[in-house]
């Protein structure tokens, strides 16, 4: 495969009202541990199978192809919108998406990209946002992916309306994020940051998470049919996410334009 390029001729510094200084600030100075699969980002490595599962038969549904076989999804565009370092954009590209991946922080994107390029998969990443990508006339793209970055935004509503432009028609998009439960508030918050540790203490505010319905009605006035939510449940006996009806913590939704 070629080398990784930084994305369409376009300029590389990340600017639009989507952007939470506070939370960019947060993973950048956490970029170079995306792939230590024992660090601050462990428990993206855990969850990532279900993710990757969730997406991969979703989009083969959708685009009548044989999840099995290998590329499946040669021929179609992709964009990772929030890709951090790369846990999501690699894997698609290997499934033979031609990917695009963008992310505010340029500390992240330096991580993928340095990461891509020892695997040698290229993969259009580029420091910008959603309000960028749409401005420049990037895309329409087959699949756009929204992957737990919805909560960490400053405009949720402007933001995933932006995403779902991007869409093409007969495409996907998969938004993915936490519901705003007490139970999350519970297990999502308390629990995984101060208890179990698993991401830092301030990884999420919980008044920021939101509910299935509120996603829903912010797409509302976008051509698009929305489905979900689809849950998504850690076990702790086996220690693995799978997709569950209890999408009262973490959760899936699909927004596809005809």
């Amino acid at each position: 495969m070629r080398k990784p390029q930084t994305g369409q001729g376009f300029s590389d510094k990340a600017e639009g009202a989507s952007i939470d200084p506070a939370d960019v600030a947060r993973f950048s100075a956490q970029a170079a541990e995306w792939w230590d699969a024992t660090g601050p980002f462990a428990p993206l490595h855990r969850f990532n199978p279900a993710r990757l599962a969730f997406i991969r038969d979703r989009v083969a549904e959708r685009f009548g192809r044989d999840p099995k076989t290998r590329a499946p999804f040669e021929g179609l565009t992709l964009i990772d919108i929030g890709c951090g370092g790369g846990l999501i954009a690699e894997p698609m590209r290997r499934m033979g998406f031609q990917v695009t991946a963008v992310d505010a922080s340029s500390e992240n994107i330096g991580t993928a990209r340095a990461h891509a390029a020892e695997q040698g998969l290229d993969i259009a990443y580029r420091a910008a946002t959603v309000e960028q990508v749409e401005g420049e006339g990037a895309g329409p793209f087959d699949v756009v992916l929204v992957l737990e970055i919805i909560e960490h935004v400053a405009d949720p509503e402007a933001f995933i309306r932006a995403c779902s432009r991007l869409v093409a028609p007969g495409g996907i998009m998969v938004v993915a994020t936490l519901n705003r439960t007490l139970k999350s508030l519970a297990l999502g918050k308390v629990a995984a940051e101060y208890v179990l540790r698993w991401v830092p203490a301030g990884t999420h505010d919980w008044r920021q998470f939101l509910k299935p319905d509120e996603i829903r009605s912010m797409l509302a006035g976008e051509p698009l049919e929305v489905t979900g939510p689809f849950g998504l449940e850690y076990s702790l006996l086996s220690d693995r996410w799978r997709e569950s009806a209890d999408a009262d913590i973490n959760f899936m939704m699909l927004a596809t334009r005809d």
